[in-house]
């Protein structure tokens, strides 16, 4: 495949560059020094944990005897650059070959590069990474080409004696993200994180600009609930307050320049929070945030004449929305901007809020001098739940998590993938998940979640610990098993997008023109015939009429007749009550 997504959601956070890690070398390497090396590292990195020491111990010791065929053997992993990964292959890579004699490269690659690899695996059958991690985004793109290796049965097969005892699936928060409709796991996550709603706390509960909105809007400024509170706080902020502490504050910010990036900052669940879709969790069944139907496991459609949403009244609804706060309430260079360029833009401090912000840039944004950071080293802003476009219904999924994920190909040699399989639950063990989550505050489980360590780091986290905690986190999910061809579909989003932020055409237009394109894409899939009984089979062209009929006869919500009102009355809540109402102890185990 020629088509690659590139210059993605992490490029603020890593280099441009590939990364290329130093083959980690254990020439010669024995049992009783690969467990001597596990004492000392459990002793001086691998804290805290949430296994105790002994526990610890004894994990390491089952991966030095279980790697003792592989000794010697060098093995090649790739992933993204960002933090987490960068602290996986400057010390996990190094800590697991001083303990198993396997000899490790851990290469960072921008995201693009990534896809663009494995691309290049699946398609000539040449071992080019023993590993990948992998964003979980592609789940229905593995499941259907049948080229990556079904985790459920590599663990009760092939894998089995190379498979962690103390492994504890259960303990995953994203394994419904990498779960295909066959009820098979066929990535493990790695590392995860959401897009939520961002705010300065600080500003919203100043008296004198709480009682100006509650004057102006009749309820109270407070973290949005819906689409229209929201607006009504960028109009606020833009256009009444104006300054504050002598700063010129804007009540939004985004980005609008038409380059890959845009593409993301859509397919990434934008039309899910408005009310695209239908409801179910991970993803809306049987039509998705992408606006793509499927029935069964074929999917059938993406424009409303097929059954699909893609430019059905809820996503163009998102796109309106997307393109007047744009124009309206963020800064003027917004509209020029790529993702790189807008991140680092809330950190200045002169933006009120924010619906579309990633919590990988939590560690950023705690960096002690920022505008946006007390004395004390506390951040004066927050994150919470995003609020909920005119169209959504509950049921529905409200945003989107990223879950990069580790994945083995079947064209990897099975002994290669025997020992990197090793290396790939070394990463996400509970001898050393805990520590990786607080360098890198991308959680993958629920015990490392609800440790006292981030109860009490979690005040200056500005509502990290709190999100992960909260029952409303099942609702942020990555792209789901609709989608055949993550590749080939994704980079559709950011030229159709682009032009409806441009100008050159309007929502509707915009929208029809991807949704054409996406039929187009699945139409190539049912001819060539590549992805078996689950490949696309399309839906003949009838009518918007009768599929808004159809839905209601079969008790679906999408597509959804256009809304008479689509900006109800503004409904706000108090963060520290929403805080509150969270359960504090953590769910039980089955």
């Amino acid at each position: 495949m020629a088509e690659t997504i590139i210059n993605r959601r992490r490029l603020l956070l890593g280099s441009a560059a590939v990364l290329a890690a130093p083959v980690i070398l254990a020439p010669r390497h024995s049992l009783a020094q690969g467990v001597d090396a596990a004492r000392r590292w459990v002793g001086e990195e691998f804290q805290p944990s949430t296994l105790s020491r002994e526990q610890q111990m004894q994990e390491m010791e089952w991966f030095a005897r279980a790697a003792q065929p592989f000794r010697g053997q060098e093995i090649n992993v790739v992933s993204e650059t960002i933090t987490t990964h960068e602290y996986e292959a400057r010390t996990l890579a190094k800590a697991f070959s001083e303990i198993t004699g396997i000899r490790l490269r851990h290469d960072l690659l921008q995201e693009g590069d990534v896809v663009e690899k494995i691309q290049t695996q699946m398609q000539s059958g040449r071992n080019v990474y023993d590993a990948w991690v992998n964003d979980s985004d592609l789940i229905g793109t593995h499941f259907r080409y049948q080229q990556a290796v079904p985790l459920t049965d590599w663990m009760a097969g092939e894998g089995k004696d190379v498979t962690l005892p103390t492994l504890d699936l259960e303990d995953f928060i994203g394994r419904s993200f990498c779960t295909a409709p066959d009820g098979k796991l066929y990535q493990l996550p790695d590392q995860q994180f959401a897009n939520l709603y961002w705010f300065r706390y600080d500003w919203f509960t100043r008296p004198a600009i709480k009682d100006a909105f509650k004057k102006k809007y009749g309820y109270d400024l407070g973290v949005p609930v819906n689409w229209s509170a929201y607006e009504d706080i960028a109009e606020f902020f833009t256009n009444d307050v104006k300054e504050v502490d002598g700063v010129k504050v804007y009540g939004h910010m985004d980005y609008g320049k038409k380059d890959p990036s845009l593409g993301w900052r859509f397919t990434d669940a934008w039309l899910s929070m408005a009310g695209n879709g239908d409801r179910g969790i991970p993803n809306g069944k049987p039509v998705d945030e992408w606006g793509i139907r499927m029935e069964g496991c074929r999917p059938t459609g993406s424009s409303i004449e097929r059954g699909g949403d893609t430019n059905g009244p809820a996503a163009v609804y998102a796109v309106t929305k997307y393109v007047e706060w744009l124009k309206k309430y963020a800064p003027p260079e917004a509209a020029g901007m790529t993702f790189s360029e807008s991140g680092p833009v809330p950190a200045q401090g002169n933006i009120a809020q924010q619906m579309f912000w990633y919590t990988a840039f939590t560690a950023d944004m705690v960096k002690p001098g920022l505008p946006v950071v007390d004395g004390e080293g506390l951040p004066k802003w927050r994150m919470a739940p995003s609020p909920k476009g005119a169209y959504w219904k509950d049921g529905m999924k409200l945003g989107y998590q990223d879950a990069g994920s580790w994945t083995l190909l079947k064209s990897t040699p099975v002994d290669r993938r025997k020992a990197a399989w090793l290396y790939a639950q070394f990463c996400v063990s509970k001898s050393t998940s805990l520590k990786k989550s607080h360098v890198g505050l991308t959680f993958i489980r629920e015990s490392d979640i609800w440790h006292q360590s981030f109860t009490e780091r979690a005040p200056k986290l500005g509502g990290l610990v709190e999100f992960y905690r909260s029952p409303a986190r099942v609702q942020w999910t990555p792209t789901g098993v609709n989608i055949p061809d993550y590749p080939k579909l994704a980079q559709l989003w950011w030229q159709n997008i682009g032009d409806a932020s441009s100008g050159a055409k309007t929502p509707q237009q915009a929208m029809d023109a991807l949704a054409a394109a996406q039929d187009s894409v699945l139409e190539r899939l049912q001819r060539a015939n590549v992805q078996g009984e689950c490949g696309p089979k399309l839906n003949p062209k009838t009518s918007a009429e009768h599929w808004y009929e159809q839905s209601k006869k079969d008790g679906n919500l999408a597509p959804q007749r256009k809304l008479a009102n689509e900006k109800p009355k503004g409904e706000t809540v108090d963060y520290d009550t929403l805080i509150r109402s969270w359960p504090a102890t953590p769910p039980k185990r089955a």
